[in-house]
C-alpha cells in the first residue's frame, strides 16, 4: 500500500493566505509516502510545508509559478503509472480528449491535472483521470463564485487505485471514495462513490529524498 497526496492549486501567499486549518490538521507528517502537487504552489514556503507532510515532493510548472518545475512528470508504483501535469495545456481547458492525449504521450495509466480548481475523477478511454481541485479554494476567473477547496489521497494497493477526495463544504471535511482497476472494464455507471470516515489512514514514514 502506498499513500500518495494529490495536491495543488494552492495560488499562497497571492489569492489565499494559507490551507484550510482543517485540512492542514489532516496533513500530518508520517502517514503520507508522496506528494504529487499540479503546480501553483507560487512560494518557497508552501513548498516546503509540503516537504514537511511528506518529504518526497513531485511539482509540475503551473501557469503561475516562478520556480523551474518541469511541465510534467511521471512517477511508477508498480504496476501502475501515474503522470502529473498542470492542465492549462490543454484547449479547451479540461477537455478530456486533450488529457486523454497527454496520458498517452506520457504513457500512463493515470493522469493527475489540475488548472480548472475543481474536484474531478473519472475513468475515461480506459485510464483514470484526477483533477484534486484547489487545495485552497482559491479564486479562479472560469468559475462564478468560490471553488470549493479540495484534495485527494490516493492509495494504491497493486492495480487498484482507491482515491479519497476531501472537499471542505459549509465549514466541515466531506469524504468520498473512489476506486479504479488497472486494466479492467470501465465502470458501466462511472466510478463507485461511497462517503467515507474523515481521517487519513496510517502508514510507514517514507525515505528522505529533496526534488527542490
Amino acid at each position: 500500500m502506498v499513500l500518495v497526496l494529490v495536491i495543488g492549486d494552492l495560488h499562497i501567499p497571492h489569492r489565499v493566505h494559507d490551507l484550510p486549518a482543517k485540512f492542514k490538521k489532516l496533513l500530518v507528517p508520517g502517514k503520507i509516502q508522496q506528494i504529487l502537487c499540479t503546480g501553483n504552489v507560487c512560494d518557497r514556503e508552501t513548498y516546503e510545508y509540503l516537504r514537511t507532510v511528506s518529504p518526497d515532493v513531485h511539482v509540475v510548472k503551473g501557469d503561475y509559478d516562478e520556480s523551474s518545475f518541469p511541465l510534467s512528470v511521471t512517477v511508477t508504483h508498480a504496476p501502475i503509472r501515474i503522470g502529473v501535469t498542470h492542465g492549462h495545456q490543454c484547449i479547451p481547458t479540461g477537455d478530456l480528449d486533450s488529457l486523454s492525449s497527454i496520458a498517452r504521450q506520457l504513457d500512463v495509466d493515470v493522469l493527475i491535472s489540475g488548472h480548472t480548481h475543481t474536484f474531478q475523477a473519472m475513468e475515461y478511454d480506459g485510464r483514470f483521470f484526477v483533477n484534486p481541485g484547489s487545495a485552497t479554494g482559491a479564486w479562479v476567473g472560469s468559475v462564478n463564485g468560490d471553488p470549493t477547496p479540495s484534495f485527494a489521497l490516493m492509495d494504491i494497493q497493486g492495480p487498484v487505485v482507491v482515491t479519497y477526495v476531501y472537499q471542505l463544504i459549509e465549514g466541515e471535511v466531506r469524504v468520498e471514495k473512489i476506486e479504479y482497476r488497472k486494466n479492467t472494464e470501465p465502470f458501466k455507471d462511472g466510478p463507485r462513490s461511497t462517503v467515507m470516515p474523515q481521517s487519513i489512514p496510517s502508514s510507514p514514514t517514507p525515505h528522505s529524498q529533496s526534488v527542490w
